[in-house]
């Protein structure tokens, strides 16, 4: 019997390294125009900012019950994660399930945020938001714009670091379409290439004091091997995790603000090396989003192994509304479907 779970993981594991899911962001192919056209302004911390209302202390009987509830019936001890901080006032999670559009503006290739102007986009996001609420109405579901702020790209460019750096007018822009709906949140995504995340994450500060902006890292794109962006599977370690959550956890400090959501994209071992050496702290709350795309018994089988045994925190589910559906059966996975997942994932993301 051992034998057998053995030969099922490494196959299981085989299969996903040699290609199934990858990101669908081509940084090699020629982009579009922005199909937004809006025009951007300087973003201030007033702008988007709820009304000024004084943060509840986390209730911790509560936080532990739908923690619980999340673990959704696991017995081996994995999940809740255990010896986890309670956050400070303020925290998304899990109280509520965020649901998120990923993309970037100038490329229709790299997501749904950049495929549709934004009045056509909300209405898709309201769509699935309400399918997410039918589907779990326990969960509140928090409506997100998930932007990549920095992308991986083919060719090395001036400073030979194979990443362009957005400009802040396309980030104002992604802040003015949130605006659209009352308490969207948005996240910045990191795609360093060749760069590091110690000299990419500090160039969004300005933006990480806002109140409503989180961070996302894609280890994806983090070239520590020397190749080209797309042509291998990057990797972060847990000291790259570590440097953005402390940097995350001293703005929180220091600007008194609520704790920030920070998305880790993983869909192979190498991706993210480590894992027991991240650190948790009530400013953050992390995330590691199974960011891969292929069937639906593909998607599972990554989660298990990747997401499922190798707790962190809190746990995301990416879904692709084009290449999920290249494979037989054609079909990407419903809300009902990934609630049914050991733990339920908490962060959903569309691209």
């Amino acid at each position: 019997m051992i034998k057998h779970k053995q030969a099922f993981l490494i196959a299981a594991m085989a299969i996903t390294l040699t290609g199934l899911l990858t990101n669908c962001t081509n940084p090699s192919k020629k982009t579009t125009k922005s199909p937004n056209g809006l025009e951007s302004k300087a973003v201030t911390n007033e702008e988007n900012t709820p009304e000024p209302t004084t943060l509840q202390p986390v209730d911790t009987a509560k936080y532990n019950k739908t923690l619980i509830y999340l673990a959704n019936g696991d017995t081996t001890g994995r999940w809740p994660v255990k010896k986890q901080p309670y956050p400070l006032p303020g925290a998304i999670l899990p109280f509520k399930r965020i649901v998120a559009f990923y993309g970037n503006l100038y490329s229709k290739r790299m997501g749904i945020l950049g495929q549709l102007p934004p009045k056509e986009l909300l209405a898709k996001l309201d769509v699935e938001v309400a399918n997410w609420e039918k589907a779990d109405p326990k969960t509140p579901v928090q409506p997100a714009l998930h932007y990549i702020a920095v992308v991986a790209s083919g060719t090395k460019g001036k400073d030979g670091k194979f990443r362009t750096r957005m400009p802040d007018k396309q980030i104002d822009s992604v802040l003015t379409i949130a605006k659209m709906r009352k308490h969207m949140i948005v996240f910045l995504d990191i795609q360093v290439g060749w760069s590091r995340i110690e000299d990419e994450l500090p160039r969004l500060e300005k933006y990480l004091k806002l109140p409503y902006v989180h961070l996302g890292i894609d280890a994806e794109f983090s070239m520590k091997n020397g190749k080209r962006p797309s042509t291998s599977i990057g990797t972060f370690d847990a000291s790259d995790v570590n440097y953005c959550s402390n940097y995350l956890a001293k703005l929180v400090r220091e600007n008194h603000l609520p704790p920030k959501v920070f998305i880790v994209h993983r869909f192979t071992q190498r991706m993210i090396t480590n894992y027991r050496n991240i650190k948790l702290h009530p400013e953050v709350q992390v995330v590691m989003n199974m960011d891969g795309w292929g069937e639906p018994s593909l998607k599972k089988g990554t989660y298990y192994f990747f997401i499922y045994k190798e707790p962190v925190q809190f746990t995301g589910f990416k879904l692709f509304y084009i290449n999920d559906l290249k494979k037989a059966p054609n079909h990407m996975m419903t809300p009902a479907e990934i609630l049914k997942l050991k733990p339920g994932p908490v962060y959903i993301q569309y691209q």
